[in-house]
């Protein structure tokens, strides 16, 4: 089975302070970073690295930045998914406190332009296509609605959040704060529980330090899965590893509880570890993730 991630790419500049500024106030970093990140590529790392085959769909500039994002990429995943547009390639600002805190901001002119509609091959039956917020609604909706028509799994993290509402997907995966946003609820589980369309998708629900819970398409009862403890020191970037890691681990034909368990446990590596693409476990570390669930299992 074949993992389609579409999403973006960008170059982070991530900047290490004491604490986040206030409005109009100026700080000094302690440390600064420069590396690769964007939803689409952080998530798309994350699944490669559990094993399973993946494509990357996403948008480049015709600029230096291109060369470093091709670079970085160029271990992990096949770069024939990379168009390159008359954009500027994409780049975020990420400022990260002593707490492991962070706030984003995105110059995001080639995900905005980009039609994945335009490649002849598209996700059928067996296979899955992941999405995130990205790109423009009406191209996510596209995209989603044709994988579905096809008989993919869809899996869809709508984060950034726009204004329109969330299309259809067999797998819906939001933080609590998107939960509540999305359906007017503060209540992690009812939130799931409306999110879930009557029982038609299956909806995750990251709780940071507490874990994930989940509601599976036509289940009653939400499940649990509790984080290990470990010191945060960057958050920036966990809630892509954790999505990137359970849909590489449902294209690897795990169930979505297992799926869900290695996904925090991945996301509960990222923490430790600073930068966003660059704090995703590599491929023995989810290895062995994966192959410790047996052992608990016993």
């Amino acid at each position: 089975m074949t993992l389609h991630v579409v999403g973006n790419v960008c170059v982070d500049e991530t900047f290490f302070v004491d604490r986040l500024p206030r409005l109009g106030e100026t700080v000094n970093a302690v440390s600064a970073m420069r590396g690769v990140g964007g939803k689409g590529a952080n998530q798309a790392v994350a699944a490669a690295r559990t094993g399973a085959e993946v494509v990357f769909r996403a948008a480049l500039g015709a600029d230096p930045d291109a060369v470093f994002v091709r670079t970085a990429l160029t271990s992990d995943l096949p770069l024939n998914g990379l168009v390159v547009l008359d954009t500027p390639t994409d780049r975020s600002t990420i400022l990260v406190d002593r707490v492991g805190e962070n706030v984003v901001v995105t110059a995001a002119a080639s995900a905005m332009a980009f039609d994945p509609m335009e490649f002849s091959s598209w996700p059928g039956r067996g296979n899955y296509l992941l999405m995130q917020g990205n790109l423009g609604a009406d191209t996510t909706k596209a995209c989603l609605g044709a994988a579905r028509e096809k008989g993919a799994t869809t899996i869809f993290n709508p984060s950034p959040l726009g204004g329109a509402p969330i299309p259809e997907a067999d797998i819906i995966i939001v933080n609590t704060v998107e939960a509540e946003t999305l359906a007017g609820c503060a209540e992690p589980a009812e939130a799931a529980r409306r999110l879930s369309r009557d029982g038609s998708s299956s909806v995750v629900v990251t709780l940071g330090a507490g874990g994930a819970m989940y509601l599976a398409k036509d289940a009653k009862e939400i499940a649990c899965v509790a984080a290990p403890v470990v010191t945060a020191i960057d958050t920036s970037g966990a809630g892509d590893v954790f999505a990137g890691v359970l849909a590489g681990c449902l294209a690897l034909d795990l169930s979505l509880s297992d799926a869900v368990a290695v996904g925090v446990r991945a996301a509960a590596v990222a923490v430790t570890r600073r930068g966003t693409l660059a704090a995703c476990p590599s491929l023995s570390e989810i290895t062995a993730l994966i192959q410790g669930l047996s052992r608990n299992d016993s």
